[in-house]
């Protein structure tokens, strides 16, 4: 299920929260919004939101998904041969 943000909804049912949440991260995500949020938020602000969501993300994700889904990077434990 994909939604629009106009149709977020929290709390009716489980389809449609996972729904939600996953354009609510998208919208956070744009460059325009974060870096308008960014400036004005307090050192407190910033060092709560990284310690809330990299809380989640540890629980929820496993180490080779946090490299590569959310640093877009080749996971450390996914080594390829040497062809040399």
């Amino acid at each position: 299920m994909s939604i629009d943000p106009h149709q977020m909804c929290f709390g009716l049912n489980e389809e449609l929260d996972r729904a939600s949440i996953s354009c609510f991260l998208q919208l956070l995500g744009r460059e325009e919004f974060s870096r308008t949020l960014a400036g004005r938020l307090s050192s407190d602000d910033i060092q709560e939101i990284v310690h809330v969501l990299t809380g989640i993300m540890k629980k929820n994700m496993t180490e080779d998904e946090y490299h590569q889904l959310f640093l877009l990077e080749p996971s450390p434990h996914n080594h390829s041969p040497d062809t040399r």
